[in-house]
C-alpha cells in the first residue's frame, strides 16, 4: 500500500471520528439544552402554583391529589353532579378547583359572589371555549371589547318582540310535526299503555328545525330526514368539541390536526361553513334585487335573523361582514339548538316525575285553548299560562342546560367580602350549584314552582337564579328560547300524557349543555279528545 494510500485512508478515518464526534457533542448539546428546558418550564410552573396557592389563600378547597389535583372527582356523570353540590354545604359561597398540578380556577356560586363578575364585560375562558373558535368563529359568544359591544348593539333590535311574535307560528308546526311522529311511533307499537322513547333525540331536531326556518327561512324536514350535509355537519361538531375537551393531548392543535378526529372536525367545518357562506350571498343578491327599482321581492311571513344581520347598521352607517355574519349564524345556531332541547327534554321529564304539576299545567293549558276555541299556542297565550311558566322555571333551576360559564380576569374581582381575585385567573360560575345551594334556596331539591310566584321572587337576590346568566354578557335570546319552550311544552301537554320509564333513570352529563348519559326516556300516550 503506497503512502499516499494509506494517507487518503487516515484523514478518512479521523474525518469520521471528528463527525461522530461533532455529532455526539450537537446530541449531547440539544439533550442539555431540553433537560434544561423542560426544568425551567417546570420551575415556572411550580411558581405559578405557588403564586396562585397564595393569591386564592382565602378561598377553600377540598382535599386534592398532588399531582391530578381535583380530576378524580370530575368524572362527568350524576354522582360528580351531586358531589361537587355537596361542596356547598361546608363552602357556601365559593372554591377553588384544581385541574392538574398547575392550573386553577376559582368556582363560585353564591348570588353576593358571582353578582361583581357577571356585571362585567370580563372575555369567556379560552381554555375550552377556545375549542369553539374555528366553528363560532368571533361571534357574540366568544368575541371581546368593543367588538363585542358594537356587534351586541346591532343584533339586540333583532331580539324585539315585534320580531320574535311571528316565530311563535313556527314553533307550533315544528311541535306538531314532531307529535304527529310521535302519534305515528305509537300506533306502530301496538301498546295502549304508551311507549317509551328518548326525548332529547326527538327534541333535538325539532329545535334544529325551527332554528333553520328562524336563521335561513329554510324547510329542512330534518325531523323527517337527517341526512342533510349541514344537520350532519352541526351533529358532527358538538360530539367532536366535547371529546376534544374530555382528552387533554387533543388540547394542542398540531396533535390535534394529525387525527381522525381533527380531520372529521375540518371537514365538518367546511360543510358548516360553506352552506352558512352560500346562503349569505345568495340572500345578498336577493336583497340587492328587492331594493333595485321596479323589481319586487317574494313576500315572506316574518324576518329571519339572517335577514336582520344583512341590514344592522352601526351609527357611521357600516354593517357586518359576510364573515361577521357567519360568526353571529354559527353561534345562534349553536346557542339556540341543544340548549333550548335541554330545557324542554329535562322539563318534560319533570312534568312527567311529578305528575300532580303536569295535570295542573295541562288543565292551565286545556282552559285557554277552550276559551279560544282553537288548538294552538299564539303570541298572545304565552302571557297567561302562568303555572306553566312556573314550573318550566322552576325545571331549569334544577336543570340549568347550561350548568357552568367561564371567564377570564383581565383586571382584579373584588368581591363584596373583601376578598379579590388578580387578572390572569380563570373564574366559573356554577350555575347549578348556585341552584342547588342550601345558603340561598330553601329545601333545594324539591320541586315547588311556587318559587316564582311575583311574591317569592322579591324575596331573593336576581343573581340566584341565572340559567341564561345576567349581566351585559347574558344570553341574548333567552326570550326566543322561552318562547319555544312554552310553545313546545303546552303543545306537547295538550296531546300527550307523559310518565317516567322507571327501568331507566336519566344520568346527568355535561356535554356542552346538560344531558344524560343514557338518554332521558320517558313513555308518552295521545290523550283521548
Amino acid at each position: 500500500m503506497s503512502d499516499q494510500l494509506k494517507y487518503l485512508m487516515s484523514w478518512k478515518d479521523s474525518t469520521v471520528m471528528a463527525v461522530h464526534q461533532y455529532a455526539s457533542v450537537v446530541w449531547v448539546t440539544i439533550c442539555v439544552v431540553l433537560v434544561l428546558n423542560t426544568l425551567l418550564r417546570l420551575a415556572q410552573l411550580m411558581r405559578k402554583r405557588r403564586r396562585a396557592e397564595r393569591d386564592l389563600a382565602l378561598f377553600p378547597s377540598p382535599m386534592r391529589h398532588w399531582f391530578f389535583g381535583h380530576l378524580l372527582l370530575m368524572k362527568n356523570n350524576e354522582q360528580s353532579f351531586l358531589l361537587l353540590e355537596s361542596f356547598t354545604k361546608h363552602h357556601s359561597t365559593s372554591r377553588v378547583s384544581w385541574t392538574g398540578p398547575f392550573e386553577v380556577t376559582v368556582i363560585l356560586y353564591h348570588p353576593s359572589v358571582i353578582k361583581p363578575l357577571l356585571a362585567s364585560t370580563e372575555p369567556k375562558d379560552d381554555l375550552f371555549y377556545g375549542f369553539l373558535r374555528p366553528w363560532l368563529g368571533d361571534g357574540l359568544l366568544l368575541s371581546r371589547g368593543k367588538k363585542w359591544f358594537r356587534n351586541r348593539k346591532l343584533l339586540t333590535p333583532g331580539f324585539h318582540f315585534d320580531i320574535l311574535k311571528p316565530y311563535v307560528q313556527v314553533f307550533n308546526e315544528c311541535a306538531n310535526k314532531m307529535l304527529d311522529n310521535w302519534s305515528g311511533i305509537y300506533k306502530s307499537s301496538g301498546n295502549s299503555d304508551g311507549v317509551t322513547m328518548e326525548m332529547f333525540e326527538h327534541i333535538s331536531l325539532m329545535t334544529l328545525d325551527s332554528l333553520l326556518r328562524c336563521i335561513f327561512s329554510q324547510e329542512s324536514n330534518c325531523q323527517m330526514h337527517r341526512t342533510h350535509p349541514y344537520i350532519q355537519a352541526v351533529y358532527a361538531l358538538s360530539y367532536l368539541v366535547v371529546e376534544r375537551g374530555r382528552f387533554p393531548p387533543f388540547y394542542s392543535d398540531f396533535i390535534y390536526a394529525l387525527t381522525p378526529s381533527g380531520y372529521r372536525h375540518r371537514q365538518a367545518l367546511k360543510v358548516l361553513h360553506g352552506h352558512t357562506n352560500a346562503v349569505i350571498k345568495e340572500r345578498r343578491e336577493t336583497l340587492k334585487s328587492e331594493e333595485a327599482p321596479g323589481i319586487g321581492g317574494k313576500e315572506k311571513k316574518f324576518i329571519d335573523f339572517l335577514d336582520i344581520l344583512l341590514k344592522a347598521k352601526d351609527a357611521d352607517g357600516h354593517g357586518l361582514t359576510d364573515k361577521e355574519i357567519q360568526d353571529e349564524v354559527d353561534t345562534f345556531m349553536f346557542e339556540g339548538h341543544d340548549t333550548t332541547a335541554s330545557g324542554i327534554s329535562w322539563c318534560l321529564y319533570n312534568l312527567a316525575k311529578y305528575k300532580e304539576h303536569q295535570d295542573r299545567c295541562r288543565e292551565e293549558v286545556n282552559d285557554l285553548l277552550t276559551i279560544k276555541d282553537r288548538t294552538n299556542i299564539e303570541w298572545e297565550d304565552l302571557g297567561k299560562l302562568p303555572y306553566l311558566t312556573m314550573t318550566l322555571k322552576e325545571s331549569l333551576r334544577l336543570h340549568p342546560p347550561v350548568p357552568m360559564t367561564g371567564r377570564m380576569l383581565t383586571k382584579p374581582l373584588v368581591l363584596p367580602d373583601g376578598r379579590t381575585i388578580p387578572p390572569g385567573y380563570r373564574v366559573t360560575v356554577n350555575a347549578d350549584c348556585l341552584h342547588r345551594n342550601q345558603h340561598v334556596w330553601k329545601d333545594p331539591l324539591v320541586f315547588d314552582p311556587l318559587r316564582f310566584t311575583p311574591e317569592n321572587k322579591k324575596t331573593r337576590s336576581p343573581h340566584a337564579y341565572i340559567p341564561f346568566s345576567a349581566g351585559p354578557r347574558n344570553c341574548i335570546g333567552q326570550n326566543f328560547a322561552l318562547n319555544e319552550m312554552k310553545v313546545t311544552i303546552a303543545t306537547i301537554l295538550n296531546r300527550f300524557e307523559l310518565d317516567v320509564d322507571e327501568s331507566q333513570p336519566p344520568n346527568r352529563t355535561m356535554r356542552l349543555v346538560l344531558r344524560s348519559i343514557n338518554g332521558i326516556h320517558l313513555r308518552v300516550k295521545p290523550l283521548t279528545k
